[in-house]
């Protein structure tokens, strides 16, 4: 592709390139050079999964590796220490160093369901954080000036509140700029609330005599409530990692409204192609649940196989639709605690295979009605299996388990 083209291809589903032009410029400049770009987005190990809302930064990075160019999968463990103050109006509570890799672990697992691991660099900020020493951070500080970190939208709104900005919170702008030093960035992916911190990073560029990197700006993606953007603390995402069967029913339960945005950001549907399948569910073309099957499948499919991804629809139609069980399920033997008389307290079995995270939860589970044995609605405390009965099968909601009762 010509280096105009390349920027439509890249354009796509961005809030915000700075600037576009010195993107077309070092489009053209690799090309005549013969060299890749070197493209960088950071992740924080904050939680252990990455989910759809991380997959729109990481497609993008797949557009540019598309194209030739090089992705710099950044793990930030030391940054995560910090904990990115971006759209928060507190601290976030810092996380020791064991969580931290652990976490960091299952992120180098997770991106290959969509980078080419042949074209793509993992690196921690450890690398060059640790080895910056006391003297070095001192500089790196000496390179911004508090009022410009107070410019800084969540920084500003904080203090006019006189909410408490700990020191260590002013220095991840900072770490995060250096990241782009060490690792002479030509361009720097990051959600649209990144905007200041990336921005940051040219500035420091500049400073330490590199060039400095494009800055692209990407949507936050709402997660399944539709209202606030994906995480895991929300408890309303879609993890990358999932299995086939929870990927396309957690994308079943989206609204109508939200699923071309998520055609958009998450699936390589050309935008006519997404307004067209709008303009035909609108006109009653299209029913709106087969536009979302489509869409399930595919994503399914992306993070799995189309062949799971049969299977997946499959079982939406069989356990959801048609409220049968499950063919598969998880299965476990009776508890030794919870064998030897006629009844079985539920509460306890429900938390043993792991459908109710506390007894607390059981016990109101139990008082809502959403507990069945066997197909019918169960209330009581105790159950007392039928005569002869091998085996129950437990619902609660959308999570079902087999007990094998000898």
């Amino acid at each position: 592709m010509t280096p105009e083209e390349q920027l439509a291809y890249l354009r796509k589903g961005c809030v915000e390139i700075i600037r576009e032009e010195e993107l077309r410029q070092r489009l053209a400049d690799c090309a005549r050079e013969g060299r890749p770009l070197r493209v960088k987005a950071g992740f924080d190990p904050t939680a252990p999964d990455l989910h759809l809302g991380h997959a729109v930064l990481l497609r993008k990075m797949k557009h540019f590796q598309d194209l030739g160019h090089t992705a710099i999968f950044l793990i930030g463990d030391v940054t995560g220490l910090i904990g990115d103050p971006s759209g928060r109006n507190a601290a976030r509570p810092p996380l020791t160093r064991e969580q931290i890799a652990a976490n960091a672990e299952t992120y180098k697992q997770q991106v290959f369901k969509i980078l080419d691991p042949q074209k793509t660099e993992v690196r921690f900020n450890s690398e060059w954080l640790l080895a910056l020493g006391v003297p070095g951070l001192i500089r790196l500080c000496s390179h911004y000036t508090v009022a410009r970190l107070l410019e800084r939208d969540d920084f500003s709104k904080r203090f006019r509140a006189e909410k408490p900005i700990a020191v260590h919170e002013l220095l991840y702008p900072l770490t995060q700029a250096y990241d782009s030093v060490a690792l002479e960035a030509d361009v720097e992916l990051g959600g649209a609330d990144q905007k200041f911190n990336l921005l940051v990073g040219r500035e420091i560029q500049s400073d330490f005599g590199l060039r400095r990197q494009i800055v692209i700006t990407l949507p936050l993606l709402e997660g399944l409530d539709g209202a606030r953007k994906m995480s895991k603390s929300f408890n309303n995402f879609i993890g990358v990692s999932e299995p086939p069967e929870v990927i396309y029913r957690k994308t079943m339960q989206i609204s109508d409204e939200l699923m071309y945005r998520y055609y958009e950001l998450l699936t390589d549907l050309p935008l006519d192609a997404t307004a067209a399948l709008k303009q035909a569910v609108a006109a009653g073309e299209k029913h709106p649940m087969e536009a979302k099957r489509e869409l399930a499948a595919r994503l399914t499919a992306d993070f799995h196989s189309p062949a799971a991804a049969r299977r997946a629809a499959a079982a939406f139609r069989q356990v959801v639709q048609q409220k049968q069980a499950p063919d598969a399920m998880p299965e476990f033997t009776l508890p030794d605690e919870l064998a030897g008389g006629p009844a079985i307290r539920i509460d306890k079995l429900l938390r043993a295979v792991g459908l109710a995270r506390s007894g607390a939860e059981a016990n109101r589970k139990l008082k809502e009605n959403a507990v069945s044995i066997d197909g019918k609605k169960h209330r009581e405390m105790s159950f007392e299996p039928p005569p002869g009965a091998r085996e129950l099968t437990i619902q609660l909601g959308k999570k079902w388990a087999r007990v094998r009762l000898e």
